[in-house]
């Protein structure tokens, strides 16, 4: 069994949010990557202790499990009646996606520790 702390740290989750890319679509919650990057030495410990709060309770608010799929057609494709000629962009809440960077950054520091990968 995998030894894993609910605790993120504010220094953590300040590089998660650096690491978002700025020209991204807006999410759910309508919050530009760019404008949480400028906000983040305010929020950041804030969202920290937040994260840290649903990662140890195992409580994830219902906001922040909602997405709205958008299909968008592919350019140039001849032949509109098949799915490959469709692409899904999923919106997302933008504060979401810096969790899921923070639990895919421990299932990766797993999966190399514990050579789980041949």
């Amino acid at each position: 069994m995998f030894n894993i702390s609910p605790t993120i740290l504010t220094k953590e989750i300040s590089k998660l949010i650096k690491s978002l890319l700025n020209k991204k679509v807006l999410g759910l919650n309508s919050i530009l990557n760019k404008a949480l990057k400028v906000a983040i030495l305010v929020i950041a410990k804030d969202l920290a202790e937040a994260a840290s709060y649903y990662f140890a309770s195992r409580i994830i608010p219902k906001s922040l499990k909602e997405s709205i799929t958008v299909v968008l057609y592919k350019e140039e494709k001849k032949d509109y009646s098949l799915l490959g000629s469709y692409r899904l962009i999923a919106l997302k809440n933008t504060l979401v996606k810096v969790l899921e960077k923070h639990v895919a950054n421990i299932i990766s520091k797993a999966v190399e520790e514990y050579r789980l990968l041949f």
